[in-house]
């Protein structure tokens, strides 16, 4: 596999496979600031964003929102007060796609701004 591309996610269907082991630990040294955790028997893509405030907390979420609605590839956030928790995998494949990555780095652009 190649490395991250970060224009776009690619179309997922159920079925696709998952990404192996060795796929998911090269990408995820491209965006070294998310884990790699398992929830409910899925890996999944984790990190938390810290703000200063509330205020700035939502406006990041409505940002990560927007790019995902124009990607057709949502996350779960926890919003909370000074901090916004992103976790990105691929319920049609219940685990990690390329697409997560891909957005996971799409997000951290979102952070820095």
């Amino acid at each position: 596999m190649a490395g991250l591309n970060k224009e776009h996610c690619v179309p997922c269907r159920v079925g696709a496979p998952l990404l192996p082991d060795a796929d998911i630990a090269r990408l995820n040294q491209e965006i070294p600031d998310w884990r790699v955790i398992e929830a409910e028997g899925i890996k999944r893509l984790d990190r938390v964003f810290k703000f200063s405030d509330f205020a700035q907390a939502l406006a990041f979420v409505n940002k990560v929102a927007q790019a995902a609605e124009e990607e057709g590839h949502h996350p779960a956030l926890l919003l909370e007060w000074g901090q916004v928790t992103v976790t990105w995998w691929t319920h049609k494949i219940r685990g990690l796609h390329q697409n997560d990555f891909v957005m996971a780095a799409k997000t951290d652009g979102l952070y820095r701004g």
